[in-house]
């Protein structure tokens, strides 16, 4: 099964979206949108950044766990990683991501 992206409305009526990868695991989250179009755009440039290894911001959280950003090309977070327990497992969901957010359909699940 490919990935795909799901856009959806929040709790606080923000538009947001999520990277699944093919086994349905989340593999990158957005920020709030408050209009559809914003977080569209953000899908959009997720799809345009995912193959550029520049693009992806490696970190690791004050708890000793690993995480990562996907940034746009003005520097701005498009997208972020869960927590992941090891460097090596973080490094895999970025591959993830530069392997099915270029093609990945979108499930627009916000009515």
């Amino acid at each position: 099964m490919a990935g795909k992206f799901e856009l959806y409305t929040d709790n606080a009526g923000e538009f947001r979206f999520r990277l699944k990868a093919g086994n349905g695991e989340n593999i990158l989250a957005s920020e709030g949108y408050k209009q559809k179009s914003s977080a569209e755009n953000g899908i959009e440039s997720v799809r345009k950044h995912a193959g550029d290894d520049a693009r992806y911001e490696r970190k690791e959280t004050s708890s000793g766990k690993h995480m990562f950003n996907l940034k746009a090309a003005n520097g701005q977070v498009i997208g972020t990683s869960q927590s992941y327990a090891s460097a090596s497992g973080r490094d895999g969901g970025i591959e993830s991501v530069k392997k099915n957010a270029p093609e990945a359909a979108l499930d627009d699940q916000t009515g």
